[in-house]
């Protein structure tokens, strides 16, 4: 677990320190001085949003190719026709366009959703979660990954990246440059010294590490709420039993970096690194719905 965490914030950090020094050589290149604090932010605005939202536009490619999914494009067998059918009847009530559906190898118990538009999106499942759940479970983790996309989950995602991201290079350059001046008597007008480089690589580490901690918090939210519409859209009872099951049987998440996030389900740390996870821990989520206030809405029982 520690060492997916590990991983996921060196891959974040090392994403933003490649932008902060591509960022670093073009204010050079174009004689941006530092006193310039809206040059600095226009271009950490570019960087910083240009990352997430390409990485949102490649999403379902990327999900793809990572995992391995098949997209069910005829179906093979009577799973697979119910799996679409499912998801269909699903997206119609969430007011959404028919994402595809897709299988992966995996042998946990798992799916996730991703794409750029909630009209032209991507829903996939294990073969570990078809094997282990119910078939009132999986309606359950569909419609919570369906509720994902309905959310417009992944746009909200990237747009919070895209803010977070901006904000660590451009506070990172201009707290820099404060304490570049500093060290150096108010050398600041005449450009950088060598002190201000490695300041910022350092803030931008700092500052990278405080924005993963709040992405991570809406994620946790967005979980909470992708719950509430799975029940809606399944009934509460499946998607309570459905988290049970996941809470008894899930394992290590075998999911890529790029995807992890979106996944139903991941590890829970404890102290700081539970700051860092994607996921709320499955008894906080199943105590969630309970609570739920609830209505009663054509003979079935929903969650607000």
């Amino acid at each position: 677990m520690f060492k997916r965490i590990a991983l996921f914030l060196a891959t974040n950090l090392a994403v933003l320190i490649l932008l902060g020094v591509v960022m670093s050589v073009l204010q050079n290149v174009f004689g941006i001085r530092l006193g310039n604090n809206g040059a600095i932010l226009v271009m950490a605005a570019v960087f910083g949003f240009g990352g997430s939202l390409i990485s949102l536009l490649m999403s379902k490619w990327i999900a793809k190719r990572t995992t391995g999914a098949y997209v069910i494009e005829q179906p093979r067998n009577a799973e697979e026709r119910w799996l679409v059918e499912t998801v269909r009847r699903q997206a119609e009530a969430a007011g959404i366009g028919m994402p595809e559906v897709a299988i992966y190898q995996a042998p946990e118990i798992n799916a996730f959703a991703t794409g750029a538009n909630r009209n032209d999106a991507l829903v996939a499942v294990s073969t570990g979660l078809l094997g282990a759940m119910t078939k009132d479970e999986a309606e359950a983790v569909l419609a919570h990954e369906v509720s994902h996309v309905a959310n417009g989950d992944m746009v909200t995602m990237a747009l919070i990246q895209g803010v977070l991201n901006t904000f660590v290079l451009f506070a990172a350059r201009i707290v820099g440059g404060w304490i570049d001046a500093m060290l150096n008597g108010g050398r600041e007008s005449r450009g950088p010294g060598v002190f201000y480089f490695v300041v910022v690589m350092v803030l931008d580490v700092v500052f990278g590490i405080l924005a993963s901690m709040i992405a991570m918090a809406f994620s946790r939210y967005r979980e909470f709420r992708a719950d509430a519409g799975g029940a809606r859209l399944a009934g509460r009872e499946k998607m309570i039993a459905a988290l049970k099951r996941l809470s008894l049987t899930y394992g290590e998440s075998t999911l890529p970096n790029q995807v992890q996030a979106f996944g139903i389900s991941g590890a829970v740390g404890h102290g700081l690194s539970k700051l860092l996870r994607s996921h709320p821990p499955l008894e906080e989520r199943i105590q969630a719905l309970i609570d739920a206030p609830q209505e009663r809405s054509s003979g079935r029982t929903v969650v607000r």
